[in-house]
């Protein structure tokens, strides 16, 4: 049988008076009359066919009943109460707060920011450059933006950029003793490899992009690993072998020369994870939120046409 829980007036009432032990002064607290509340609780106490308090002559006590309902009002209220300041100061500021992984933080969105304040200037962004899920209750995130397969229940999820893997590594590694020409010359030159390529069983690594070459004879697992995605990049530019990593992480680094595709275009492969936005539905109705949603879409709307 479903229970239905009490009016909210009624257990308002209840945890007012519990606290205040007085009729009077949690009247005076909830801005009503001292019998509006005295019903309330002889409504509560005939709904849970039980007495709640024991009313002497000057004073009210909790009877054991009561004394074992009140924690369970007091945390409620507090909890909502905190709710609603929480809402009220997400709504009420300026600032938003932006998770994404150190990589895509400094390799995409940093590069790209001076935009965003020049068409949004009454808000200030702050980076919360990080690899862990967020817990969007409690660590103050407003908005999220994730690389991987787009499973995120109970939360608002948009594909951002459906994105292609690709090896990178320094133009030197062209020459020398063993140039790299094509994949097979992998076994010559080091696999750099990050710490979220091997934590998540289906995210594209070392090991799927070598069986898609045909290549079975090297080991995947061999090369350097690094705790985040930018230092296997890092090393990469200064010509310590080659990295696998999402083209769109890249791009000013191909640009600019520091990184090229060794094999060109039809190595490329495309996998299943993509970049996504993330965050509760109730955040969408944020001015902020929406104006850097609306942002970031113009910015890979641009990236795709250039």
């Amino acid at each position: 049988m479903e229970e239905h829980l009490p009016p909210l007036n009624a257990l308002r009432a209840f945890e007012s008076v519990a606290r205040l032990l007085s009729i009077k002064a949690a009247a005076e607290e909830l801005h009503v009359t001292p019998a509006a509340v005295s019903q309330q609780i002889k409504s509560l106490e005939s709904y849970l066919d039980v007495q709640l308090f024991e009313r002497k002559v000057r004073s009210l006590e909790l009877t054991e009943a009561g004394a074992q309902l009140y924690p369970f009002m007091e945390e409620g209220f507090s909890k909502l109460e905190e709710g609603v300041r929480q809402l009220r100061r997400r709504q009420q500021s300026n600032e938003l707060v932006v998770s994404a992984s150190p990589t895509f933080a400094a390799k995409w969105l940093l590069p790209r920011l001076g935009s965003f304040y020049k068409a949004y200037p009454q808000y200030r962004l702050r980076v919360d450059a990080c690899e862990c899920l967020v817990n969007f209750r409690s660590d103050g995130v407003d908005v999220a933006l994730r690389y991987g397969a787009g499973c995120y229940p109970n939360l608002y999820c948009q594909t951002l950029i459906p994105e292609e893997v690709i090896p990178v590594c320094s133009p030197s590694l062209l020459s020398g003793d063993n140039p790299l020409k094509n994949p097979d010359d992998l076994r010559h030159h080091m696999l750099l490899r990050s710490a979220w390529q091997t934590g998540q069983e289906s995210a594209p690594c070392w090991g799927m992009w070598l069986r898609a070459a045909g290549l079975s004879d090297i080991d995947p697992d061999a090369g350097h690993h690094f705790s985040t995605e930018f230092l296997a990049l890092q090393a990469a530019i200064e010509g310590q072998g080659v990295a696998l990593t999402a083209k769109a992480l890249v791009s000013s680094d191909i640009e600019s020369g520091n990184l090229i595709y060794p094999f060109g275009e039809d190595f490329n492969q495309m996998v299943a994870f993509n970049y996504y936005f993330v965050c509760p539905e109730s955040h969408l109705r944020l001015k902020k939120v929406q104006a850097f949603k609306q942002w970031i879409e113009g910015e890979i709307k641009g990236q795709r046409s250039s």
